[in-house]
């Protein structure tokens, strides 16, 4: 069995990015970690900052202060290809390939390693068709990347970032575009691949009441002031039960209109408009 150990740690990290307005601030003073071997699910509001994090996380923009080290090296310190052999990104954008299979799309994911020419040697054949096997695609790998529905395309992408090889997966929206069932399917596929694989699985959703059921761990961004186990900032920080008994989840989901939330059930219940 895999033994959990944390692989990105944030020290006192701040948030933000500039626009034309000069210079806003989402989140200050995050201090906290990710593990191996974990889900951990992003969640907040359109407009949190859920995307902010994710890409300073993700070193594609900088911090306004802080550090982020990377399995105990300071992020800054990565050159873009080491970056790219320890880290795995899987954006929303639906790939815009034409002529290709699942199988070359999946190995795209090995270009960190094969150079300029990006040959693919025997060994890198094996981690494409290992990659496809722990998704559980090998019937899809011949199949004309167009021809495949959005949850299909999706599980091709994640076993993109596995050939990647990387230790840390990062994904945004990854169940965007998905079917109730599909959405099911693709968390739980995460989640097994963080077990089985040892991987660190850091990706943001809007599927809050999925996570609850299915995250090991989540960094709820609150989108403002407000009481918080993360002091200083608004983020919150912790396993789904221990967010419900700090009455964190409750304040974030009843701040809507017509919907409550149970903490002894980790239900949300719609309660508006006529309804019980």
């Amino acid at each position: 069995m895999t033994t959990n150990r944390e692989t990105i740690r944030l020290t006192d990290v701040s948030i933000g990015y500039r626009w034309r307005k000069g210079l806003r601030t989402v989140a200050t003073g995050i201090t906290a970690g990710i593990n191996s071997g974990e889900l951990t699910c992003l969640l907040g509001r359109n407009g949190a900052g859920k995307s902010t994090l994710l890409r300073t996380l993700a070193g594609f923009q900088p911090r306004l202060a802080g550090s982020i080290s990377i399995e105990g090296r300071e992020l800054d310190d990565y050159s873009d290809r080491e970056l790219a052999q320890r880290l795995g990104v899987v954006l929303t954008e639906r790939p815009d390939v034409q002529q290709m299979t699942a199988w070359e799309l999946v190995a795209m994911g090995r270009s960190p390693y094969t150079g300029f020419w990006g040959r693919l040697n025997s060994d890198d054949e094996r981690v494409v068709d290992e990659a496809i096997a722990l998704v559980g695609i090998e019937a899809l790998a011949e199949r004309q990347v167009t021809t495949l529905s959005d949850g299909e395309r999706q599980k091709v992408m994640i076993a993109k970032a596995l050939a990647q090889q990387t230790s840390i997966i990062f994904l945004d929206e990854p169940t965007a575009f998905l079917d109730y069932l599909s959405k099911v399917e693709t968390l739980l596929l995460l989640r097994r691949i963080s077990r089985e694989a040892g991987k660190t699985i850091f990706l943001s959703t809007h599927d809050l009441e999925l996570a609850l059921q299915v995250a090991d761990r989540l960094w709820l961004m609150q989108g403002g002031e407000g009481p918080s186990p993360q002091k200083g900032s608004a983020l919150a920080i912790g396993t789904p039960r221990e967010l419900a008994d700090l009455g964190v989840l409750a304040r974030f989901i009843e701040s809507g209109e017509g919907v409550s939330f149970d903490p002894s059930t980790m239900r949300i219940e719609v309660c508006g408009n006529g309804f019980q």
